[in-house]
């Protein structure tokens, strides 16, 4: 499965003036955004192959199962780095200021 990365690179030692800041590249949440897209893409992608492969117009099984295997993949990625941010999060809010 090939994972696409946007295209330049996130700079962690920047200076940061505000999170909205377009002119460094990608932003956060523009990153999770295309990375949820995606893996909704995936989601339609699979329910669609199944739903063709169900009426008989996809004889390809191994298609099928592929696109299930990707999306079901994407999708526990994601919710396992929904987990680890607000795991982060949360041990954010714990410190003492």
């Amino acid at each position: 499965m090939k994972i696409d990365f946007p295209g330049q690179q996130i700079n962690l030692n920047s200076k940061v003036n505000n999170s909205t800041s377009k002119s460094d590249g990608v932003s956060f949440s523009d990153f999770l955004n295309n990375a949820i897209s995606d893996v909704n893409k995936l989601q339609l992608e699979s329910e669609r192959l199944n739903e063709a492969f169900a009426a008989g117009l996809n004889d390809n099984i191994h298609q099928v199962t592929i696109a299930a295997e990707k999306a079901d993949i994407a999708l526990q990625f994601t919710v396992q780095l929904r987990n680890k941010i607000l795991e982060a999060y949360q041990e954010i809010m714990r410190m003492p200021v």
